[in-house]
């Protein structure tokens, strides 16, 4: 897996370390069960600390998409992938609702209205 990150990207780096796996993870690069480089390979391949990846890997495993298991590593789980495009679709929607001016509370309230 070929992780780059970009140096004028405003976003903090483990939100990108996270945005970055969860593109691969949505366009296949990487598939349920496959393993991921350690966090210590990570940072050393992106050149920055590891507290930074292990962030970004945690919120990616809050969402449900890693799977961290003691001897096994980091894997990706299972329906990581619908997980995973769905998440940047809705990070697009919740970028898109504030360029607009509507807070989350407000698309929150929009979502909730809708029927489908």
């Amino acid at each position: 897996m070929l992780l780059r990150l970009d140096k004028t990207d405003t976003r903090p780096l483990h939100e990108q370390v996270a945005a970055a796996i969860r593109r691969a993870v949505a366009e296949g690069e990487c598939r349920a069960g496959d393993r991921l480089p350690s966090a210590r390979d990570l940072s050393e391949a992106l050149d920055i600390n590891v507290n930074t990846v292990l962030r970004g890997l945690r919120e990616l495993r809050d969402e449900g998409l890693l799977e961290f298991r003691r001897g096994r590593g980091i894997t990706v789980a299972e329906g990581a992938a619908r997980r995973s495009g769905l998440q940047i679709r809705v990070r697009e929607l919740v970028a898109e609702a504030s360029r607009l001016g509507y807070s989350r509370t407000d698309l929150i309230d929009m979502i909730r209205g809708t029927t489908p």
